[in-house]
């Protein structure tokens, strides 16, 4: 052997030495359950899980300081107490205590928490806003990475992986993962074209559109035995991952099987999810940092998509309050924790003071009467639409007349385009405002707001990196 191969074969042991030490960690999943009613929550673990593929984030961004969500984790290290990764996220759970049901019954909800595998004992804390958004200590338990019944098993992927668009590292972007479902295997060269038209809907949209080399975009599509999801109301059943009708409102599309939905999405490097429904009726939904879901083939699918990633992305509230929704309302007014809403309890203190030009009254007059008056008479038409079961062409026409009428009306507003306060927001004519007086939360416009723009920004550049 020459000197020279053996100076070769030393730097090359040497390189993979290195490229080892930096490697990325294991991706670890605690999957548990979440259970109570109105009045109370208990949580237990289901399993612990190592995912097929690595961590996909950035390790040196793991500590999360947005203040965002309703829930918040931490993985801290037993020894020293040392906080190793922290994200605040929304529940399936979360929004179900809200609702009249919960008052009644007991429920209970599988739920996971992702992160890089540790080396060593740490312990899981999870935090819960109480009445007056400040954060509570829930639930402590304890993980050890040695431990023999952490399921370490390799299943076969359920479908391939279909790069959409791949910008760099996992470590260094944004990670989208586009998930199919309710397509046949005949329907899978449909899934590859829904999913490729909503991604270059996504970044068409600002701030996405400036922002598109920092994300990569993933498709999976297991195959469905059947076209389409369930939709109770009209009888309606698929074994599918989402489903209409959610907490009793037809439109919403949420996903109650979290376990196998993981046991898909694991074969995907992801951070968030948004779940592609093979339906013509329209329909979403979006919980922040856990996932969201459009119906891909109804005429205003482009709108829901990005509406949609916005609540699942950035933790944005919806501004509408005409549409009827499963929630009880609130019973006090607080601040919210959703960037894009506010109670204006202390207008010198308003969250995005910064944004608003000078001259701008806040409160910010708008002709709200109107606006209510020509929306509640839509939402009548709409119900009628569903209750007569119409064909959806019918509904379609309907969201197009609000929306000319709106984008007329709107544009006429002496603020219009401005930031300030606008009252009418998180689904409350009265005691929340919003930051403009349309946004792509308010209404099915193409645009978000300022704000909105900015928090999604925060998003961005808390999971990627530029070179």
């Amino acid at each position: 052997m020459t000197k020279t191969t053996r100076s070769l074969l030393i730097l090359s042991a040497l390189l993979l030495l290195a490229a080892s030490a930096f490697a990325a960690p294991q991706t670890m999943r605690l999957d548990y359950y979440h259970s109570g009613d109105a009045k109370q929550e208990l949580f237990s673990i289901d399993r612990v899980v190592v995912e097929p593929l690595p961590w996909p984030g950035d390790l040196s961004k793991a500590i999360d300081s947005t203040n965002l969500g309703k829930y918040f984790f931490e993985v801290r290290d037993q020894k020293s107490g040392r906080a190793l990764y922290s994200r605040g996220f929304a529940s399936v759970y979360g929004e179900w205590e809200t609702t009249d049901e919960a008052k009644s019954i007991t429920r209970t909800f599988s739920e996971s928490l992702r992160f890089p595998a540790p080396d060593a004992p740490v312990s899981i804390v999870l935090k819960k806003r109480d009445a007056q958004n400040n954060w509570r200590d829930q639930w402590t338990t304890s993980i050890d990475p040695s431990d023999m019944f952490i399921d370490r098993s390799k299943p076969a992927a359920p479908a391939p992986l279909i790069a959409i668009q791949k910008m760099g590292d996992s470590a260094t972007k944004v990670d989208l993962l586009l998930l199919g479902d309710g397509y046949t295997k005949a329907e899978t060269k449909k899934f590859a074209a829904d999913a490729r038209r909503l991604t270059e809907v996504l970044f068409a949209t600002s701030p996405f559109k400036e922002h598109r080399a920092d994300f990569n975009v993933w498709g999976l599509c297991p195959t469905a035995a059947e076209s389409g999801i369930s939709r109770p109301s009209t009888g309606v059943y698929r074994d599918s991952l989402a489903t209409y009708d959610a907490f009793g409102s037809e439109r919403y599309v949420l996903s109650f099987d979290n376990r196998a939905l993981r046991k898909v999405a694991q074969f995907a490097p992801y951070e968030f999810v948004e779940i592609l429904a093979n339906n013509r009726t329209y329909g979403g939904g979006g919980i922040f940092n856990l996932y969201s879901t459009v119906a891909v083939d109804n005429a205003f699918a482009n709108y829901v998509f990005v509406h949609e990633f916005g609540h699942h992305f950035a933790g944005l509230a919806d501004e509408y309050y005409t549409s009827s929704v499963a929630y009880a309302p609130a019973a006090e007014r607080v601040e919210p924790w959703e960037p894009n809403a506010t109670a204006l309890l202390d207008p010198g203190k308003l969250k995005w003071k910064d944004l608003v030009a000078p001259g701008t009254p806040i409160a910010t007059p708008w002709n709200k009467d109107e606006f209510e008056k020509y929306s509640l008479e839509i939402q009548k038409r709409r119900a009628l639409i569903r209750k007569q079961k119409l064909p959806e062409n019918v509904m379609e026409a309907l969201f197009r007349e609000e929306l000319q009428h709106e984008q007329g009306v709107f544009r006429q507003e002496k603020y219009y385009g401005r930031v300030g306060a606008f009252e009418g927001a998180i689904y409350e004519a009265k005691g929340y405002y919003r930051p403009e007086v349309d946004c792509i939360m308010f209404t099915r416009t193409n645009h978000f707001c300022a704000v909105c723009r900015r928090a999604i920004e925060r998003i961005v550049s808390l999971y990627s990196r530029r070179s």
